[in-house]
C-alpha cells in the first residue's frame, strides 16, 4: 500500500472519529434529556487538573470555568478524532476483523482512553459508579465505536479507499 493510500486511511479515520464523536454526544445528550440527569463535570475537571499540572493559568471566576468547559470538550473531540485516526492506521494491516467486532473493540478502547486518565488523576472511581453510571458511560462509547467503524468502512469500501477485488 502506497503512502497516498495510508494518508487516505488516516484521513478517513479522522472523519470517521468525528462522526463517532458526534454520535456519542447525541446519545449522551438524549440520555440527559430523557432521564433529566445533569451533564458530567469530569471533562472540565480533567482540563483543570491538566492545566494545573502543566502550570497553565486558566484565569479567574467565570472565565476560568468557561475555559475548563471548553478545553474539556476539546479534549473529548481530540480523543474521538484521535481514536479514529488510530483505527484507520490499524485497519491497514488488520482487515480480517468483522465490522461489528471492530466497532465494539473501538468502543471499549474509547471507554478506556476516556476513563483511565480521569481515574489516574483521582477525579473519579469507576468502582463506585453502579449499574446506571456504567451504562451511561459504556453505551455512548460503544455507539461511538460502531459509528466510527461503520463510517470508516463506508469511506473505505468499494466506492471509497479500498480497491474492488477482481476475480
Amino acid at each position: 500500500m502506497g503512502r497516498s493510500s495510508v494518508c487516505r486511511y488516516i484521513v478517513a479515520g479522522a472523519l470517521a472519529g468525528a462522526a463517532g464523536t458526534t454520535a456519542l454526544y447525541v446519545v449522551t445528550y438524549l440520555d440527559q434529556s430523557v432521564r433529566g440527569r445533569p451533564s458530567s463535570g469530569l471533562p472540565a475537571q480533567t482540563a483543570a487538573k491538566l492545566a494545573e499540572t502543566a502550570r497553565l493559568d486558566l484565569g479567574e471566576g467565570e472565565q476560568a470555568e468557561s475555559r475548563k468547559e471548553g478545553v474539556g470538550a476539546l479534549l473529548g473531540l481530540a480523543t474521538g478524532v484521535g481514536l479514529g485516526v488510530a483505527y484507520g492506521a490499524l485497519r491497514i494491516p488488520v482487515r480480517d476483523v468483522s465490522v461489528p467486532v471492530a466497532g465494539v473493540g473501538v468502543g471499549l478502547a474509547a471507554t478506556v482512553v476516556a476513563d483511565v486518565p480521569m481515574t489516574a488523576l483521582g477525579l473519579t472511581d469507576p468502582r463506585t459508579w453502579g449499574t446506571a453510571g456504567w451504562l451511561s458511560d459504556l453505551i455512548p462509547h460503544l455507539i461511538y465505536g460502531l459509528v466510527t467503524v461503520y463510517a470508516f468502512e463506508m469511506m473505505a469500501g468499494q466506492g471509497g479507499l479500498r480497491k474492488k477485488r477482481t476475480g
